[in-house]
């Protein structure tokens, strides 16, 4: 069984940052397509960041140039470092992993729990 645990998430002042981890166990790390969604109170859930093994990321363009996701694959662990936070980054972020990165996109892999993140003005 696919377990997913978050970590990080808190609150912080716009422009500040925030590194999320989500450590990983029950599944084949190293080939799996790992992703970050976000979801906003009264929105839709998300896609904010994914990684693939070699590593291929991709980012939404709201967050292009301020976050950075990376995997340790030593440690089954995948990060997200949000760097210039703003209150629009305000969300309760997920972590994801699926065996690819198409999977990901369609919101049809496995989950955390979700850790909040608020970013105050």
């Amino acid at each position: 069984q696919v377990q997913l645990v978050e970590s990080g998430g808190g609150l912080v002042q716009a422009g500040g940052s925030l590194r999320l981890s989500c450590a990983a166990s029950g599944i084949i790390f190293r080939i799996s397509a790992m992703g970050w969604y976000r979801q906003a109170p009264g929105k839709q859930r998300e896609l904010v960041a994914t990684i693939t093994d070699p590593e291929s990321t991709h980012y939404t363009d709201s967050v292009k140039g301020r976050f950075t996701i990376s995997r340790d694959n030593a440690k089954a662990t995948v990060y997200l470092q949000m760097n210039s936070l703003k209150p629009e980054d305000t969300a309760v972020y997920y972590c994801t992993a699926a065996l690819s990165e198409r999977l990901i996109d369609k919101g049809f892999g496995s989950w955390g729990q979700g850790t909040q993140v608020i970013v105050s003005s």
